[in-house]
């Protein structure tokens, strides 16, 4: 039998009694399009992809993009599900700093 537990508030969910929601979280780098300019235009590209091809054909590793992806999962109990749909970056809980003008 699966045990399922809130992994806010640790309560025990059990199949069936208990309603669950499951979130889950996909975390990757932004691909911004690059912005062409006249001088990207006007520059021959065909030696930088030629040394590319060879590196790649001598088995040098090319450098790639951070192509990183990360996949958070996580198990709610109704009440934080709730909390999290109302604050899912956790700003609320960040303890704020005051300083007196002294």
């Amino acid at each position: 039998m699966m045990h399922f537990s809130c992994d806010l508030c640790g309560k025990s969910l059990q199949p069936g009694d208990d309603h669950r929601y499951v979130v889950k979280i996909e975390a990757y780098a932004a691909q911004d399009p690059a912005e062409i300019t006249d001088e990207d235009l006007d520059q021959d590209h065909m030696d930088a992809v030629s040394e590319l091809l060879r590196d790649m054909e001598d088995g040098i590793e090319v450098a790639a993009p951070d192509q990183t992806v990360r996949n958070f999962r996580f198990d709610l109990c109704p009440e934080c599900l709730e909390r999290f749909a109302r604050d899912p970056l956790g700003k609320e809980n960040v303890h704020k700093l005051f300083f007196s003008k002294n």
